[in-house]
């Protein structure tokens, strides 16, 4: 896949205020830092596509005639592409007082007419406050400071206020970083998401929805948002990566009448990265038709997978945009989605009664705790319990144990399990009451046994490789599994396999991402194989018996 453009093209071109916008833009505006800094802005013929789609407007005898099509609007190419700046020039027209970027009805020949947004307010957010000023937000200040209109604005680091024709604040765009709740009642006009494959942590993401949810609050404005950066790692649950997802959903017919436009070009997988040539056909392809910048920067480019040092997954990801696994995660997460349909149909939970082995680790005072079941002639997983500290709870939280150890009595009441691995560390006094009272099950399974938790590691990355473990998307808590399994990163170790590959155990990518129910899926997974190599079967009903 070179590109994914969805929604497609139409049989008959929807209206737009596009044409009006991009004459707007190239007579006003000017680039922002950079080699063309201070140069009158020249919108490139993709650029120029990618606006006609993205003001597409409902034509006139449409119920909604002269409303935006789109409620958000996603632009995903590879680093280097100024998109950050396209961010900028789309955000200063919908700040400037003469933008037409809003319908004011249509002329004789059924084209939209543009005006401006009354009191625009315009949120730009990145992950830091130094991001935001550095990037789009940076980037709008020297093309509004230095471009013809510099007097129609007050611009500061902090805000950029649009002046009205006395002089008085009339709209303004500000940076904004991780900050949901300060913005909790602010009339959004214009979401400005930067980079969003960084915005992966639960505060991000809260202040994503934060701003999301704003948009209702000024219907008459026709307020959306712009999402402009590059792929992100598979498995990071990043807004990116949603959004991404939403447009694949899209492409498959899964969406009816859909409020997203996206538009992603990426190097398909058809270039063979190993020779020079093969790396800069790649390049090439996920630039697009602007080309080379300057003579001989795609050989540049590809040139740095040369390096022995060099992280070729990122590579992958920002110079050819594709969604790619990263070197620290322990599992594919990409491999683990396709895990839940087996034989062409989604994988059912596992029934009650069935034979089972099961993993329980976690911590009681921090992050989270998970108990996993695998059907053990199957390999089916899913998660049973899951209990997990909440964004922003305080020192004195904790897991109340009588629920956990009631979570267990109910596994033990509804299937036939083999055996608990239990990692005892968090959980010892009360891993060791459940070893007393259930001696025959519960294990005690220490994952600080780094050979033989590197070994289970394995085992388990092999069963995914090889489709012999599976899971249900329909179980509880199948969402969190999946986050957890692609939040679990890894920890090499000074250990190696039979081949000489190099061993390592689990542990986070990231402070504030959980993987407990991943560490949970891979004990859960060990005693499977155990129960295999064992020949265990499952337990005979007990008969009750007469007694004299």
């Amino acid at each position: 896949m070179g590109t994914l453009v969805v929604p497609g093209l139409d049989a008959e071109p929807w209206p737009t205020l596009g044409p009006q916008i991009v004459d707007f833009i190239e007579d006003r505006f000017i680039y922002g830092p950079g080699s063309l800094k201070g140069r009158p802005y020249v919108v490139d013929p993709e650029f120029r596509a990618f606006l006609y789609r993205a003001y597409e407007v409902y034509p006139q005898g449409h119920r909604l005639a002269g409303r935006r099509r789109f409620k958000r609007v996603g632009l995903s190419v590879r680093k280097g592409l100024a998109k950050t700046e396209k961010m900028a020039v789309v955000a200063g027209c919908e700040l400037h007082p003469e933008g037409p970027v809003r319908c004011d009805g249509f002329d004789a020949d059924g084209d939209p007419v543009g005006r401006p947004v009354a009191d625009p307010y315009i949120p730009m957010l990145a992950v830091t406050q130094g991001q935001v000023e550095e990037l789009a937000y940076g980037a709008l200040y020297v093309m509004l400071t230095e471009g013809p209109d510099a007097d129609l604005f007050d611009v500061s680091l902090e805000r950029i206020i649009r002046l009205d024709e006395w002089g008085r604040a009339d709209g303004k765009a500000v940076p904004l970083a991780n900050s949901p709740g300060s913005r909790d009642g602010a009339r959004t006009t214009l979401n400005c998401f930067d980079e969003p494959h960084r915005l992966h942590l639960p505060r991000q993401v809260e202040a994503h929805e934060t701003m999301v949810a704003n948009l209702e609050k000024r219907v008459l404005e026709d307020p959306w948002g712009l999402y402009v950066g590059t792929a992100g790692e598979i498995g990071e649950d990043s807004v990116a990566e949603g959004l991404h997802r939403e447009a694949e959903q899209i492409r498959d017919g899964l969406i009816d009448d859909p409020q997203l436009f996206y538009f992603h070009r990426e190097a398909g997988q058809g270039h063979d990265l190993e020779p020079l040539e093969g790396r800069v056909a790649a390049v090439a392809e996920a630039t697009g038709p602007v080309g080379e910048f300057g003579p001989g920067q795609f050989e540049s480019i590809a040139r740095q997978w040369d390096r022995p040092s060099a992280d070729r997954s990122y590579l992958e990801r920002v110079w050819l945009n594709r969604w790619v696994k990263s070197g620290r995660q322990a599992f594919d997460a990409g491999r683990w989605a396709e895990l839940s349909v087996r034989d062409g149909s989604p994988v059912q939970p596992i029934a009650s009664g069935s034979f089972v082995a099961a993993g329980f680790d976690g911590a009681r005072f921090k992050d989270a705790t998970a108990l996993v079941i695998t059907d053990i002639p199957t390999g089916v997983q899913q998660v049973w319990g899951l209990w997990e500290r909440p964004a922003g709870a305080d020192e004195a939280w904790e897991i109340d144990e009588a629920e956990v150890t009631a979570s267990l009595e109910d596994l033990f009441r509804v299937m036939q399990v083999w055996k608990v691995y239990a990692d005892p560390p968090h959980w010892t006094e009360t891993v060791g009451s459940w070893s007393g009272r259930w001696p025959d099950r519960v294990e005690e399974w220490w994952t600080n046994r780094i050979r033989v938790m590197a070994q289970a590691v394995r085992a388990y990355r092999e069963a995914m490789q090889a489709g012999q473990v599976a899971w249900s998307a329909q179980a509880m808590y199948a969402d969190r599994f999946e986050k957890h399994v692609g939040a679990a990163g890894r920890r090499d170790q000074n250990l190696y396999d039979d081949d000489g590959a190099r061993l390592f155990t689990l542990d986070k990518i990231h402070p504030d991402r959980k993987f407990d129910a991943a560490m949970a899926g891979c004990l859960s997974w060990r005693c499977r194989l155990d129960a295999l190599a064992k020949g265990a079967k499952p337990r005979a009903p007990s008969i009750p018996r007469r007694i004299r």
